[in-house]
């Protein structure tokens, strides 16, 4: 186990975060996300009885959003006749504000066009999120250089 690190955080995901690059998508699909179907080009990983919103909570003190390029975070639209439960964007902009991007902006996509953009993904989390288009893709930013 390791400091600092949120024990939502498995060893296999914090190994894909790593290996993402600037540009390089993370989708937070909800318990109902075709996982298997959108990421077959992907890192697949499951976090089964993790809300998305919590999973986000822990993945972003780990993960640049990139500010470049539109909305680093998106979820997808209601279909028409259907409701988006605002709580859920919410929960998702919280956790940006928490992780110190209070600057984010979540934008949407059609459900279609959404999965479209997910089948580009590089790391899909298939998540315990049982909320209605708790869906999320995540853009990578580039991360400030370390220096001790």
């Amino acid at each position: 186990m390791l400091k600092g690190i949120s024990p939502l955080v498995s060893p296999d995901l914090l190994a894909a975060l790593s290996r993402m690059g600037h540009g390089d998508e993370l989708v937070l699909g909800d318990a109902h996300f075709p996982a298997g179907t959108c990421g077959r080009d992907a890192i697949v990983l499951r976090a089964d009885g993790v809300s998305a919103a919590a999973l986000l909570d822990a993945i972003l003190p780990l993960f640049e959003l990139d500010s470049y390029g539109g909305p680093p975070m998106v979820t997808m639209e209601a279909v028409p006749g259907d409701a988006l439960d605002p709580d859920v964007e919410a929960s998702y902009l919280a956790a940006a504000a928490r992780a110190g991007y209070g600057w984010a902006k979540i934008g949407r996509l059609e459900r279609f066009a959404f999965y479209e953009r997910a089948k580009k993904a590089f790391l899909v989390v298939q998540t315990g999120e049982t909320r209605k288009y708790g869906n999320l893709i995540l853009r990578k930013g580039v991360t400030p250089v370390f220096r001790p």
